[in-house]
């Protein structure tokens, strides 16, 4: 009886609240309706930006880590017992080759630590997938400066070991039995050799990469001419893929012959009809969304050649949708609320960013903690951050705040964090979050006071 009344208490608790907020919900004021704008532009751009190409190719490696890699292979490099030179090795150095943001990571994160990666290599991979980013750096260093883009690779792979070997510590007693537990399991067969399951993976890599290969601020080199090419790249990572999966995996080359039809035609009808439709397109290149309906094809055409089947490959495609289906949702809601407090970068809303550029100029450890804190819930886009905080510096933010925004924000963001406590509870979330945060504290105040 007592817990009875105990859960109509707190259903009524909640009642109350929403029935508050309704009814004081301030729909006059033009701040609060900016907010909610910004909340659904938010959204709306990370739907069409990132979900595709990038959610749903970390899906699939995710999906496929948790089938095709064995447990006592992810044991060996990244469990508890593995030597930690190797394993903070390959974890800290891992965002150099995957350019994703803090969201895009967690599939990869999810994948790993399902199969028994240790705590802290699993952290330091969490962290330094997103923070770690070539791109991000060498555009840090030339927008910003070379001191504090030197200081953002150093500190980004200084932060990553020591976060995870920080969190191992605290959890060593729950790492521990999960290495005695993972000890006694039964090697797994090895269905096919380490060179094919490279270049498999290897495919499905370079499509993510490459898909979202972001512009170059110059109009001529190497980079430049490697941007104009993604597409082309990402169509031959994408066909290897399909190569693959006639060879080792026995889907009947007819359907995979199918998909890449469709997907060519998909691309021919979207860069002919649709983008001279609304403007035409810069070089040639179908705009990014559009380039989204050939690869919207491609991924539809996969799933429906994997659903279904009862073999390693129908396994991989369940795998891919149970982590689709777990963290989408919570990633969009997080975006939701993130846009609602903090506007698009460039964009307000329901916090000025008067307040955050005042409160970040200086070199206290206020300023440090606060431009921390700001990284560690808003979200950042791969490259985004190095403008904003350009327009932050512009109006009279200090060099370490700056640094500190720098090693929190790409690391971290509400979206993430909700998806990261799904994966690994509450209380892990909360200490890897603490730590990100002090740790970026500390370093900006550190690097604010260097002459």
């Amino acid at each position: 009886m007592t817990t009875s009344w105990k859960s109509e208490w707190k259903a009524l608790f909640w009642g109350v609240v929403i029935f508050a907020a309704c009814f004081a919900m301030p729909v006059d004021w033009p701040r609060f309706n900016k907010a909610v704008f910004e909340a659904l532009a938010l959204t709306k751009w990370y739907a069409q930006e990132h979900v595709l190409l990038c959610l749903i190719p970390a899906f699939f490696i995710a999906g496929a880590i948790a089938v095709f890699v064995s447990q006592a292979s992810v044991m060996k490099y990244l469990g508890p017992k593995a030597p930690k030179a190797l394993a903070y090795g390959v974890a800290s150095v891992s965002g150099t080759i995957l350019a994703v943001c803090s969201c895009t990571v967690l599939p990869l994160f999810a994948g790993i630590w399902r199969m028994g990666a240790g705590l802290g290599p699993a952290t330091a991979f969490l962290y330094s997938g997103p923070a770690i980013n070539v791109l991000a750096i060498i555009l840090t260093a030339r927008i910003l400066g070379l001191e504090i883009g030197i200081a953002r690779a150093i500190g980004a792979i200084l932060f990553s070991i020591v976060i995870g070997l920080i969190m191992h510590l605290i959890y060593r007693k729950e790492e521990t039995a999960k290495a005695d537990a993972a000890m006694a399991m039964p090697e797994a067969e090895i269905e096919r050799p380490l060179w094919q399951n490279i270049l498999y993976f290897g495919a499905m890599v370079g499509v993510l990469v490459f898909a979202n290969w972001g512009k170059p601020d110059v109009a001529s080199g190497f980079w430049h001419s490697l941007w104009s090419s993604k597409w082309l790249i990402t169509s031959i990572f994408a066909g290897a893929l399909g190569v693959i999966l006639v060879l080792w995996f026995g889907i009947a080359w007819w359907k995979v012959a199918v998909v890449a039809v469709a997907t060519v035609v998909a691309w021919l009808l979207s860069a002919s009809w649709i983008a001279p439709a609304i403007g035409g397109s810069a070089g040639g290149h179908p705009l990014p969304w559009h380039a989204m309906i050939p690869f919207a094809v491609a991924v539809i055409g996969l799933s429906v050649i994997l659903a279904g089947r009862n073999d390693p490959s129908g396994e991989w495609f369940s795998q891919t949708w149970t982590f689709a289906k777990q963290i989408t949702p919570l990633l969009l809601f997080g975006v939701l609320v993130a846009g609602f407090l903090l506007g698009r970068p460039g964009e307000e809303g329901m916090i000025p960013n008067a307040w955050v550029a005042g409160l970040v100029g200086g070199n206290s450890l206020w300023a440090n903690f606060f431009a921390a804190i700001v990284g560690a819930f808003m979200y950042f886009a791969t490259l985004t951050e190095v403008p904003i905080l350009q327009g932050l510096m512009g109006a009279g933010m200090g060099k370490g705040p700056a640094l500190a925004l720098l090693l929190a924000g790409p690391a971290l963001s509400l979206p993430n964090m909700l998806v990261i406590r799904s994966i690994m509870g509450t209380q892990k979330t909360v200490v890897f979050v603490s730590l990100v945060v002090v740790m970026a504290t500390i370093s900006g105040m550190i690097f604010g006071a260097m002459p």
